[in-house]
């Protein structure tokens, strides 16, 4: 990153001809190896020189020039401040010698102008003791404080521009993430890079799980087989994330030939729910940090006119009343400062009704072999088979199952039996009714039927 200064005048050119004869520079009398960075494409300089004490160097010297005819240095006003450096010729190359770290140099040869820049790191040297959480934190992201020196390292372009040549410092923590396979929160490492220490340090998405921080630095200290290495105190998770679900656990059972869904007469509301009653099992699954658990169910999305709360992290609820329902979970940290909300659920329950068959033909062919009836959101419901004499041949009270046509495990013969229904509805209508039932069984055969 570069940022505009306005001064300077000069510029350095970077043709092709001199990226495909870039300079070649070496210096003499150091102790660690000079390191060597590509600078930003806009500052118009060819490299970027890292000098762990740029007191040492004795010699700076530069090959694949060509026919220099001047070399010049300049400081961080830039190339338009820029003055003469001496120099000696030795076997076609540029010595100069006990060259000035942070500080630019321009070598004009063979018609062209090539650039470069000299960074003094004992200048910029990192060092870190400590790292701990900082006293203020907020909700969306974690902070933590590095103990230690650390500012940006910077070069200047020949138009005086400041750049910023990245550290790499990284930070190792353990967090947690969302497995959809396992529908939980797992933990994972990550490594988090900055471009030099200014504190405090922002951790984003924040902490969820208590951690301590592992700060390795900078990329030059381990060019050089120096590398610093601290360990902060235990962070608390200040971090809050939920993940919910929401199953309805009375749904007709597809294994059981007596629960056919097809009997519940649908509503158009979207949603989950349908028909009342309707057992929902919410369940929440949270981050460390949170404490409070709230299940919210509301009469508006908004959720500003909440009708009941469940200090609770899973809830078991039925819903018995004609009308649509908002559910979500909130969770919040210990003093209430920073809260997180899972998925709004939107549960619709239709008015109740109720749909009655007079025929069926209980024959084992899989094909409206029970009499049952069709419904919707009766929370009351009673039924009663007779035959023509007034016999009680089957009672059941639950609107999922129905009469197959058998009595005492026999089925009866052919004809018209009686039912007597009463139910009440989620919406509150009651009902009674009464009718008969055409019971029509056909007899298959290998390749004819027969109907008695």
């Amino acid at each position: 990153m570069c940022k505009l200064r306005n001064l300077g005048l000069a510029v350095c050119l970077l043709s092709s001809a001199s990226a495909v004869h870039a300079l070649d520079v070496s210096f003499r009398g150091v102790s660690q190896e000079v390191l060597s960075f590509t600078p930003d494409r806009n500052s118009g300089l060819e490299s970027v020189y890292v000098a762990y004490d740029a007191s040492q160097i004795q010699e700076m010297i530069v090959s694949g020039a060509g026919n220099v005819s001047g070399v010049s240095k300049y400081s961080n006003l830039g190339g338009g401040y820029a003055v003469p450096v001496d120099y000696s010729l030795s076997d076609g190359n540029v010595v100069i010698a006990s060259p000035a770290g942070d500080t630019g140099y321009i070598f004009e040869a063979d018609g062209r102008t090539v650039c470069i820049w000299l960074v003094d790191y004992l200048h910029y040297r990192l060092a870190i003791s400590s790292a701990h959480a900082s006293e203020e934190q907020e909700c969306e992201n974690t902070r933590i404080d590095i103990v230690g020196s650390g500012e940006p390292v910077y070069y200047y372009s020949i138009d005086g521009r400041q750049c910023e040549l990245s550290r790499e410092i990284d930070i190792d923590y353990l967090n947690l993430g969302w497995d959809e396979q396992s529908e939980s929160f797992i933990q994972e490492r990550i490594t988090k890079t900055v471009v030099h220490i200014s504190n405090p340090i922002v951790i984003s998405p924040p902490l969820y799980c208590n951690s301590t921080f592992s700060i390795y630095g900078d990329r030059f200290l381990k060019a050089w087989g120096m590398e610093q290495h601290v360990e902060s105190e235990l962070v608390y998770a200040n971090g809050l994330d939920v993940r919910t679900t929401a199953e309805q656990t009375n749904l007709p059972d597809d294994d059981d030939p007596n629960a056919d869904p097809s009997n519940m007469i649908k509503t158009e509301t979207q949603g989950i729910g349908g028909s009342a009653p309707a057992d929902i099992s919410f369940r929440a699954f949270t981050t460390d940090a949170v404490i409070h658990n709230e299940w919210q169910i509301a009469s508006d999305q908004d959720f500003e006119h909440i009708d009941y709360r469940f200090n609770e992290q899973n809830l078991d609820y039925t819903f018995t009343e004609e009308g649509t329902y908002y559910v979500r979970f909130v969770g919040s940290n210990a003093d209430g400062s920073c809260e997180t909300a899972g998925e709004t659920y939107t549960v619709g329950i239709g008015s109740s009704d109720l749909r009655i068959p007079n025929a069926f033909t209980p024959n084992e062919d899989g094909v409206n072999d029970v009499w049952k009836v069709a419904y919707r959101s009766l929370l009351e419901f009673s039924c009663t088979i007779f035959d023509r004499y007034g016999n009680e041949l089957f009672h059941f009270k639950d609107p999922t199952q129905g009469w197959d046509g058998k009595y005492k495990g026999k089925y009866v013969k052919p004809g018209v039996y009686f039912y007597v229904i009463e139910a009440k509805g989620a919406d509150g209508t009651r009902y009674k009714k009464g009718g008969d039932i055409n019971l029509i069984r056909s007899k298959r055969y290998s390749n004819s039927s027969s109907t008695e």
